[in-house]
């Protein structure tokens, strides 16, 4: 049988577990494992069943993961998300469209100290929504802030989106990580350029409002002076060299965990269902990521990455030609499967494409990461659009996915950016490795 039909029968089979309600991990475990020993004999098969797991728990780089969402679940127990957005909101809630910028500056700062897409949306669902509503702010115009700045969290360092891509692709965390910075104030420029276009266009969606006083913006700056700190700890440390990646994450943990206490924020349980949802987590994105790795055994095996990139390169089209058509695929996948699967599940057979093509695994690691959190709000799935819906459901879903339309433009106008002219991304890793 060809590299192609043994690759395109186990893509096939997977779908056909996960269709089945096969949890994910497990589908490529059973995929991958059954697949190797159709060709190398079980021993060897079972051998890597064995060895796989071993070497991914005792991974140090992978040990950050359940450390971020540590950070995550005592960052929401302190109440960070109100604390960063009472303060964005008393300095620009004023201005036309403030309190939509301030969601999206919201969204951007915590999900710089949270774990997850949606976990974000959701949190500033209860955060902003409310406040945005109340203040007159149209209901498309609200939810689709927030959906769109949910979708920042993984762009912004430190992702486990990115984490997880460097483990997968065998590339350097720290180089991925110094690579989103220019992408992320990218994505948020555009979002913010959003916000002000549309509300030129229909003022009366975001209605001006009273300036704070001065005593109330202090007072909401000293209460988000706690995240300040956090950020500042963990940037400042991982940028500067004092910290490596799994350091600065155990100073986040340690650092969230110590403001949570500290404004009594944190009983025995809540500690007991923040450890016990961070651990469910983290079994779940172990699990993912050891079939990915066992799946990706199978795919190598059967020689399928070179097939495509000798069948890809028979077509004769421009290297950015097939890059389009990758990027589409991605935006399908991202609207129906989790980002950390859609991404797993591709990279064996794609990412071999994408340096046979003369691009930067890098580069790809941050165009990845853009387009599958783009297909978390486009329709006709957009799982953070169903998130909002179901904690919002007076807001039709048409209505949400109205409101999100300019953060979709704004995000493809950001991918194309990085297709076009790659140095978005890679320029400032060069500078400092040069």
């Amino acid at each position: 049988m060809s590299p192609l039909f043994v690759g395109a029968a186990g893509i096939a089979a997977l779908f056909v577990l996960i269709l089945a309600q096969v949890p994910i991990g497990f589908a490529m475990i059973i995929v991958g494992v059954a697949g190797y020993a159709l060709q190398a004999g079980w021993g060897p098969a079972l051998t890597i069943l064995a060895s796989e797991p071993a070497g991914l728990l005792s991974s140090v780089d992978l040990a950050t993961v359940p450390l971020f969402l540590l950070m995550g679940t005592f960052a929401s127990a302190a109440g960070f998300s109100g604390d960063i957005y009472r303060a964005a909101a008393a300095f620009l809630g004023h201005r036309r469209g403030g309190l939509a910028y301030a969601t999206i500056g919201g969204c951007a700062a915590f999900g710089a100290v949270c774990g997850s897409s949606t976990a974000t949306a959701a949190t500033f669902a209860k955060a902003a929504l409310p406040e945005m509503l109340r203040r007159g702010y149209s209901d498309g115009f609200s939810a689709g802030t927030i959906a769109g700045g949910g979708t920042l969290k993984s762009l912004i360092p430190p992702s486990i989106v990115m984490i997880l891509y460097c483990i997968a692709a065998r590339t350097f965390i720290f180089d991925l990580f110094v690579a989103a910075i220019v992408p992320a104030l990218l994505a948020i420029a555009l979002n913010l350029a959003a916000i002000w276009l549309v509300v030129r266009l229909e003022p009366g969606i975001a209605p001006q409002t009273s300036r704070a006083a001065r005593r109330e913006r202090v007072a909401a700056l000293k209460g988000a002076a706690p995240v300040l700190v956090l950020m500042a700890a963990v940037f400042g440390g991982l940028y500067s060299g004092v910290f490596t990646v799994n350091e600065a994450a155990s100073v986040a943990a340690v650092l969230a965990l110590a403001f949570a206490l500290a404004r009594g924020r944190l009983d025995r349980r809540s500690l007991w269902r923040g450890l016990r949802e961070s651990a469910a987590a983290t079994a779940m994105i172990y699990l993912i990521i050891i079939g990915a790795s066992v799946f990706t055994y199978f795919m190598t095996l059967a020689r399928v990455p070179e097939a495509l990139i000798g069948a890809i390169g028979g077509l004769g089209a421009p290297p950015v030609v097939i890059v389009l058509f990758l990027l589409v695929a991605y935006l399908v996948l991202g609207a129906v499967f989790d980002e950390i699967a859609a991404m797993l599940i591709t990279l064996p057979f794609v990412l071999p494409i994408i340096l046979d093509l003369g691009y930067d695994a890098v580069w790809w690691g941050i165009v990845n990461v853009v387009v599958i959190e783009l297909g978390m709000i486009i329709p006709p799935i957009g799982i953070i659009v169903f998130v909002l819906h179901g904690l919002a459901p007076d807001i039709a879903l048409r209505t949400i996915y109205r409101g999100v339309l300019p953060f979709i433009v704004a995000d493809l106008v950001l991918l194309g950016l990085l297709t076009l002219f790659p140095d978005i991304a890679l320029a400032l890793p060069r500078a400092l490795k040069g």
